[in-house]
């Protein structure tokens, strides 16, 4: 979702700023750089001091900074370029969609619902509805499931090294966009398929990367 269904990494790092500042904790947008794509409870556990976390809890961090989050997002939230037509294509081709993200349920539903696109989607996976987070596999494999696919009938779409991970380890094929790093980095990856956005993005592409890129 993050960084594919909308590009929101400005966002995040600004209501991480505010989180960290309210916590009086010190942290880089370097740090942060290095955790994109995992969930909220491995974040807050590398980048909140111990006492914080054992006073506070770990998932009430996640909840107040992800409260941040939907503040700032809420009036500017747009669609990532090319998404909506491009999901309406796929809809429309009988392709089967769900969202697997790291982030919060309410999260999700915030995205799905300002941008509306919940109707393309038939399911989606939430970091705090599976025990494991990427770059474990289990989001991806949870997401299939729901959809009644296998694995390698399934293409994610990812912008984020752990992801990209968590993609491949489930036995899918990867599509990158490079809105959170540059195709310098994730040629550097295990994606199969690099893009900016989803502009000009056809269905028969999909249908190569199935088939390896042969």
């Amino acid at each position: 979702m993050d960084g594919v269904l909308v590009n929101n990494l400005d966002v995040h790092r600004q209501a991480f700023a505010e989180f960290f500042r309210r916590y009086g904790v010190n942290r880089t947008f370097e740090e942060l750089n290095r955790h994109f794509g995992r969930g909220n409870d491995d974040i807050m556990g590398d980048l909140m001091p111990r006492e914080i976390v054992e006073r506070v809890g770990i998932r009430e961090l996640g909840n107040q900074k992800e409260a941040i989050y939907r503040e700032i997002y809420a009036p500017t939230i747009t669609p990532q370029a090319g998404l909506v037509e491009f999901l309406a294509k796929s809809h429309e081709r009988g392709l089967r969609a769900a969202v697997g993200s790291s982030g919060f349920r309410a999260n999700v539903d915030f995205v799905l619902d300002k941008c509306n696109i919940r109707q393309y989607f038939e399911a989606a996976v939430a970091g705090d509805e599976v025990t494991r987070c990427k770059p474990d596999p289990e989001i991806y494999l949870t997401a299939a499931k729901h959809l009644g696919l296998k694995p390698e009938e399934c293409i994610v779409f990812e912008d984020a090294e752990a992801g990209i991970e968590a993609g491949k380890r489930a036995g899918m094929k990867v599509v990158a966009l490079a809105t959170t790093f540059d195709r310098s980095f994730l040629e550097k990856t295990e994606a199969d398929y690099i893009i900016d956005d989803f502009r000009g993005l056809e269905i028969d592409t999909l249908e190569k990367i199935l088939d390896s890129l042969e």
